[in-house]
């Protein structure tokens, strides 16, 4: 009977832990959008000079799910946001894969760090949109363009804080392993990989709204499909409550993916993080 009240009590306890985390982090999210709601609001409040420019939240949410034109406005939105968040995904996933392949290769060869690291910043340094005609006219306007876009805005940032995750580890627990005859690469997938886990989730917590950017950014520049081409479409038409709703939409789809990694990261790190031992 112990046995089975024992039992019980860690099952609870692990799934507890694994509650908590999403529950922390999930809270901020929504009391972040509704902040963000009441801003909006505000804004436009604050500012009527704004004028017919101006939609509030009430008549966004009218011209996308209850007005006359609700279904024209879904088809045509939703429609643009479907080509946004394939070139975002495939960028965020580009940008990730390439960050975690390099970082590795800066940390287990120091030498390439030093010859290649300060080009990556000055590359960095460069403004996307100056370096938009080049990417163009080497990838074309198709999804290769727009994604190599994304993919720019998700590496750096993400290159730079995996190397210190990766950079962070133990040095005991690598030389054990070094000590055990193990590789500097086996070393590097058995201590450091795993030591970089929050490293890694902070950095695509960060990229996600960046490959969004770089998405909007590619299509309004480049392949003029999407919601970054619909925005820039929008305003020479004068249709202001699609280009709110397009605004809108990014917005919340962008907080929703950070919060989607973000627990997943929650529900990692309570899997792979060490768990209190009850007696």
């Amino acid at each position: 009977m112990k046995d089975t009240d024992a039992s019980r009590d860690g099952g609870a306890m692990k799934t507890l832990n694994v509650l908590r985390p999403i529950g922390k982090f999930l809270l901020p999210v929504l009391v972040s959008l509704v902040l963000l709601v009441l801003l909006w609001w505000g804004f436009l409040q604050l500012y009527p000079q704004v004028g017919m420019v101006g939609k509030t939240p009430g008549e966004v949410w009218r011209y996308l799910m209850t007005g006359s034109t609700a279904e024209s406005a879904q088809e045509l939105i939703f429609g643009q946001l479907r080509i946004t968040l394939r070139d975002a995904a495939i960028g965020f996933l580009a940008g990730m894969g390439a960050a975690l392949c390099v970082a590795a290769l800066f940390v287990g060869v120091p030498a390439f760090a030093q010859a290649f690291m300060p080009v990556a910043m000055l590359l960095r340094s460069v403004p996307l949109v100056a370096l938009t005609p080049i990417i163009v006219l080497i990838f074309g306007r198709g999804l290769l363009g727009v994604t190599v876009m994304a993919a720019i805005v998700v590496f750096f940032p993400a290159l730079v804080m995996i190397m210190n995750g990766l950079r962070s580890a133990p040095r005991q627990a690598m030389e054990l392993v070094a000590a055990y005859g193990g590789s500097q690469w086996k070393t590097l997938r058995l201590v450091a990989i795993p030591a970089a886990l929050p490293s890694v989730f902070a950095a695509a917590r960060i990229s996600v709204p960046g490959a969004l950017i770089g998405a909007l950014l590619g299509e309004w520049l480049g392949s003029g499909q999407g919601l970054g081409a619909g925005l820039i479409q929008a305003i020479p038409r004068f249709e202001y409550e699609q280009l709110w709703a397009s605004i809108a939409i990014v917005t919340l789809v962008s907080v929703v993916a950070y919060a989607v990694v973000g627990v997943l990261e929650g529900l990692v790190l309570a899997r792979f993080s060490p768990q209190p031992e009850h007696e």
